[in-house]
């Protein structure tokens, strides 16, 4: 299906600065895939939008006015589940990016990031994947400097393969056709690896498991 025939991704904007709104708005509104459902410049305004209006995807700062943005996705994750969040800030300190995650961010971009890098993270994480922009990636794993204490359920070899290509990014169906087996199956394996490694979501479980040198993103690992 191209994006043409498609269902128009849903999406609302939160960020303090009117300006960036509309500039996001603008750049989203080239794609025919995309809808712009609304604009929030508050913490609270976020979440009370995202109650209302139902996106699919919502594109956030962290720092905004009246709460922040780590604490409305955190809000976000309890009641409104089903809506992916990606975060779009300045932010990259390590504490913040990690927040961000496990708070229940599927996505991390940096502001500056090219327009591409946007479209694809929207189109990945609506469809159910993860996209943390590189140089994200790198702050993470600097973060990730001592080992820690892990009393983890060891995961089998089919459900290391599974997280290796969730940590690349790849969708459900696209683990499936590189391991020949169906989306169900991968399904019942990602949902082996949250529990497995106590984690709310396919972002959580990455970091996780890269904390723990589970995987590393060498892809020989």
């Amino acid at each position: 299906m191209t994006a043409n025939e498609q269902t128009p991704i849903r999406i609302l904007i939160a960020d303090d600065h009117p300006v960036v709104r509309d500039g996001l708005a603008a750049i989203l509104g080239t794609q025919p895939d995309f809808v712009i459902v609304g604009e929030a410049a508050t913490g609270t305004e976020l979440v009370a939008k995202a109650e209302a209006l139902r996106p699919q995807i919502i594109l956030t700062d962290l720092e905004m006015p009246a709460m922040d943005g780590i604490e409305a996705i955190q809000r976000l994750r309890e009641r409104l589940p089903e809506i992916r969040v990606i975060v779009l800030t300045a932010f990259d300190t390590d504490d913040r990016i990690v927040g961000a995650i496990q708070a229940g961010a599927s996505g991390y971009l940096l502001k500056g990031a090219p327009r591409n890098e946007i479209f694809e993270a929207i189109r990945v994480v609506s469809g159910g994947g993860t996209l943390i922009q590189s140089v994200v990636v790198s702050h993470l794993v600097r973060h990730i400097q001592a080992p820690s204490a892990s009393t983890t359920e060891p995961l089998t070899e089919r459900e290391l393969e599974v997280l290796r290509l969730m940590a690349h990014g790849q969708l459900n169906k696209e683990i499936a056709a590189q391991l020949d087996i169906t989306e169900r199956t991968v399904k019942f394996h990602v949902s082996a690896i949250l529990s497995k490694l106590n984690a709310s979501n396919r972002t959580e479980a990455v970091h996780i498991a890269l904390q723990q040198n589970v995987i590393s993103l060498d892809s020989s690992r």
